[in-house]
């Protein structure tokens, strides 16, 4: 069994970055290269820790739809479950997305903020977890409930 002690890269890259403004956008820059899906939301991280991340994007016109409410709701889910799970999980395993489930409780007209929790400490070789992931918009109102399934297993050999 492996504990969440150790500091993977990632989070380490968070720790020297998240002082500044400056630093936070250049931290959200550098996830959008090795996540491209998730660039047009020009994603805000807020807070990303072990066991939480919190993730923020603005209503801008790329991220509308036609009537105007906020979309790509799935895709912050899924930045969110995923930084909380690379900053939680120890650097000695690995994880895949499986699945998600989410429930649309109503339409978003401002920018919204993502809030992700993984509050499991103690991990064995090989199993499913699930992320759980409000999304509230500007006015506290949760949006979007989702949970994201991942798989956790221990890292091949190089």
């Amino acid at each position: 069994m492996t504990h969440t002690n150790a500091v993977g890269a990632t989070l380490r890259s968070w720790q020297k970055r998240s002082g500044s403004r400056f630093g936070r956008w250049l931290f959200g820059r550098r996830v959008c290269r090795r996540a491209p899906h998730v660039r047009a939301l020009k994603p805000r991280f807020i807070e990303l820790r072990p066991a939480l991340c919190k993730v923020a994007m603005a209503n801008r016109k790329p991220v509308r739809d036609a009537q105007g409410s906020v979309q790509c709701l799935t895709n912050l889910c899924e930045l969110a479950a995923g930084m909380v799970a690379e900053v939680t999980i120890p650097p000695t395993l690995t994880w895949v997305t499986r699945g998600m489930t989410i429930e649309y409780l109503r339409r978003a007209h401002t920018g919204v903020t993502a809030t992700a929790r993984l509050d499991k400490t103690e991990w064995s070789d090989t199993q499913n977890v699930g992320v759980p992931i409000s999304v509230v918009d500007d006015n506290g109102a949760e949006v979007v409930r989702a949970v994201i399934s991942i798989n956790v297993s221990a890292k091949g050999p190089a």
